[in-house]
């Protein structure tokens, strides 16, 4: 292949993939991190993988590898640490990394240790803030239990004593019953437990405690106005404070079991009322230093996660990019002397220079005595393909390239693309107030490029985005048919001139019944608007547009085949030339390409005649004579030609060409039933790889039926074609007609009557149907219309979209979410 060399890149060849060539680049291991890391930042070379049959841990720098794994784990840990605590790392630096690997390690494990550390004290304290908070909550309500109890009992003590004092007489006996005083000495002190229990279990934990102990327990609740901070799982619980009171350890046993069960959080509590107040005052206390203590925490924890944020991109750059190397480096065979480092990849041509002067400055840098050595080798073996795009071209090429990549050397329907594919669809689309709507949004996009390019989108807006060059050309092209068409949201206007036409009468009242009367020179530019609104406008528009349809696809399809003419002379296929696309040619026009001439000179001539008529007759009765249907002289003679031209193409596509491939493969192997052994193991490997369809045992009945299926693919491919290209008038009436409905039965509706509040409802209707239906909804019914039109009845003419993309090794093309 040639070499371009020189520093300067040659001008982009937009029709072909770009010349590539397999290198080999012999690196000394010294210097090999540098001359990877030198390479990744030029993006020119794709390596080849010699260790494929290698595992991962078998390989070189596996070890390496696992140290930029275990930093890119901690950087992970950093920033997760970060979006909780709301902390935004700063932008991309443009220096480079002050840190080597080994300097990157040892400060993310100090950074790591010192946050983890600080992140455990800080749990550790918010716990027992909690747990305080809590004990605070049980001290405050269970007093207040008690207190009330405590009230209720004297008050019901100074009624006994003054009720007993009362009903003291004469008859009371001296002694007093022995029994009931010794029953007062013998009465049981109860214990109690108290703690909170979630609001939403309080009722099951109720019943719970009823049922184990058979009743024999009182439970009081109160319920805890905000929510409290659970100490166990971290989380806002709404919970409810508790006090039990029970008799005998067993029913002690019991009820610590349920609260354990139910995640209740007991505390002690005592029932002197001095010790209460003296225990709110000392947890009170530790409350507040605990605050002063955690908010100190945090203070710190704040700027240590601030200062990791301000190197954060760095670091992690630095990391992506190193795992990288060592990737690649993985990638590469060491030589049998474990000195130098072999490298195997593909490049473009115009790269070479470029690639050297990489190699040449990695060898000073690295201080290695030896330099690397960089030569082409030669193979047989299909080359990666390679467009080089820019910001406008890259969404067009990427279209194509969703439908398949292409083969090396290929012609590149992205290309044509960049024309037809905004066109088309502005063809089904045209409105030019509809397209002014759509150039501004695209606009808008343009503008904050720069903003939108460094930040991350949806994938809605993502493919937007991408796609803004796409919108934009989509845009212009609909004002350019919409102003064709004399469309502005459905409204003709008198842009250039004023109408040919004018009412018949004074009054104008038949213009809608009876028709116009040209008064004028025909408009210049479009549809006359005088016909929007006439009975003559339905027909025309519609006429005009179908043949329009069809004018666009046959052209369309005509270069489709032109192209794969060009790629059957550049690959030197004169087989393809001779049997594919001449008979194809013959074909497409001898019917649908005579068609085509039969709408223009229609148009031209203004003649009457019906072209349905013609082209049926022209299969059914060629030699009757055509009458009023006849557009020009001899036209008999030349449908009698061109119908037995197209029924001879099909058998000229059919029937030569496996015939002659069989007696190509025939003499390419006559007198080679013994070859001879190739001298190097190099080119045995080569012709066995990547050239042993050669040797192969030709199947006549596999190439015939492979030949007789895309004939017939073809030939019923030409009429389904071009009837699908008739989408572009359906889908242009469906806009026109939809357009037209929303202002005549909305807007025009609203105004009618005559009211500020319908009309602005009305008003308000028409926007979001516009909006919604037409500008979004219709916009992506074209747009996936004009891609059927050019993945399935453009490219399939001569496109194979077979092909693997160039893949270069480059740090621009690391992705944040690369491992």
């Amino acid at each position: 292949m040639a070499d371009h060399g020189g520093g300067c890149c040659p001008p982009m060849d937009l029709f072909r993939s770009e010349p590539m060539h397999l290198v080999q680049v012999i690196i000394p291991i010294e210097s090999a991190r540098t001359t990877v890391s030198y390479l990744g930042d030029i993006g020119l070379i794709q390596f080849k993988d010699l260790n494929a049959e290698k595992s991962p841990f078998q390989r070189t720098y596996a070890s390496q590898i696992k140290r930029c794994a275990e930093l890119a784990r901690k950087l992970r840990f950093f920033k997760d640490q970060m979006s909780k605590a709301d902390v935004k790392s700063s932008a991309k630096s443009e220096a480079k990394a002050e840190f080597n690997l080994d300097e990157l390690e040892i400060k993310l494990g100090e950074l790591e240790a010192e946050l983890t550390e600080v992140n455990a004290n800080n749990e550790k304290l918010q716990r027992g803030y909690n747990e305080l908070s809590e004990y605070k909550l049980v001290l405050q309500k269970a007093g207040e239990f008690f207190k009330a109890a405590q009230s209720r009992a004297e008050v019901q003590q100074t009624e006994a004593s003054s009720q007993q004092a009362a009903e003291e007489s004469l008859e009371t006996p001296l002694l007093k019953d022995q029994d009931s005083t010794a029953d007062q000495g013998k009465q049981v002190k109860l214990g109690f437990v108290t703690g909170l229990v979630p609001k939403g279990r309080s009722l099951a934990f109720e019943r719970i405690l009823f049922r184990a102990t058979r009743g024999n327990v009182f439970l009081r609740q109160s319920s805890v106005d905000e929510a409290v901070i659970d100490p166990n799982s971290g989380e806002k619980v709404e919970k409810n404070v508790f006090v039990v009171f029970f008799s005998g350890e067993r029913a002690k046993s019991k009820i610590l079991k349920i609260c354990e069960a139910f995640g209740a959080n007991r505390y002690p509590f005592a029932e002197d009322l001095g010790k209460q107040a003296q225990t709110i005052l000392e947890v009170s206390g530790k409350l507040s230093e605990l605050k002063t203590t955690i908010d100190a925490g945090l203070l710190h924890r704040a700027n240590l996660l601030e200062t990791i944020g301000k190197q954060y991109e760095q670091w992690s750059e630095l990391v992506r990019k190193e795992k990288s190397i060592y990737h690649t480096l993985n990638m590469l065979s060491i030589d049998v002397t474990k000195k130098c480092l072999v490298a195997e990849g593909w490049s473009p041509t115009f790269a070479t220079q470029q690639i050297q002067d990489a190699l040449q400055q990695a060898t000073v840098d690295s201080k290695s005595q030896v330099g690397a050595i960089f030569q082409v080798l030669h193979t047989k073996e299909l080359p990666p393909t390679y467009f080089r795009t820019n910001k406008f071209t890259e969404s067009f090429q990427t279209i194509v390239d969703a439908y398949g990549v292409a083969k090396y050397q290929e012609a590149n329907p992205g290309v044509y693309t960049v024309v037809t594919f905004p066109f088309l669809f502005a063809v089904m689309f045209g409105d030019w107030g509809h397209g002014i709507c759509i150039l501004l949004a695209c606009l808008f996009l343009i503008f904050r490029e720069k903003k939108y390019s460094s930040q991350k989108l949806g994938d809605i807006m993502e493919m937007t985005f991408g796609g803004r060059y796409v919108i934009l050309l989509m845009a212009l092209f609909s004002i350019y048919t919409g102003l064709i068409y004399n469309e502005f949201f459905s409204v003709p206007f008198e842009l250039f001139s004023p109408s040919a036409y004018v009412c018949r009468d004074a009054a104008c009242s038949e213009a809608t019944t009876i028709g116009l009367i040209k008064a004028r020179g025909t408009y210049p530019f479009g549809v006359d608007p005088a016909w929007h609104g006439s009975r003559s406008e339905l027909p025309f528009l519609n006429s005009l547009k179908m043949k329009m349809s069809i004018l666009l696809g046959v052209a369309q399809m005509n270069l489709g085949i032109i192209l794969s003419f060009f790629n059957a002379l550049y690959f030197r296929n004169p087989v393809n030339v001779w049997f594919q696309f001449i008979p194809q040619m013959i074909f497409l026009n001898g019917l649908f390409g005579y068609l085509s001439v039969l709408i223009i000179v229609k148009w031209v001539t203004g003649s009457q005649a019906d072209l349905y008529h013609v082209m049926i007759y022209m299969f059914l009765s060629p030699t009757d004579d055509l009458g009023e249907n006849q557009l020009f002289p001899n036209q008999k003679t030349v449908q009698l030609v061109l119908l037995l031209l197209s029924l001879i193409a099909v058998p000229w596509m059919l029937l030569p060409k496996p015939f002659i491939l069989k007696a190509q493969h025939n003499r390419r192997h006559q007198g080679q039933s013994y070859t001879p052994l190739e001298g190097t193991e190099e080119s045995l490997q080569v012709e066995a790889g990547h050239d042993s369809h050669d040797h192969e045992e030709f199947e006549f009945s596999e190439v015939f039926v492979h030949q007789l299926i895309h004939t017939i693919e073809f030939v019923l491919g030409a009429v389904s074609n071009t009837a699908s290209y008739l989408r572009l008038w359906a889908l242009s009436l469906a806009h026109s007609e939809l357009s037209t409905v929303f202002y005549e039965k909305v807007l025009l509706l609203a105004w009618g009557y005559n009211n500020w509040i319908i009309l602005g409802v009305g008003i308000i209707v028409f926007i979001f149907a516009t909006v919604g239906v037409l500008l979004v909804m219709e916009t992506l019914s074209a747009f996936l219309h004009a891609l059927r039109l050019h993945w399935v009845e453009f490219q399939n003419k001569f496109y194979e979209g077979d092909g693997y993309k160039f893949a270069p090794y480059s740090f621009a093309l690391l992705g944040d979410d690369d491992e």
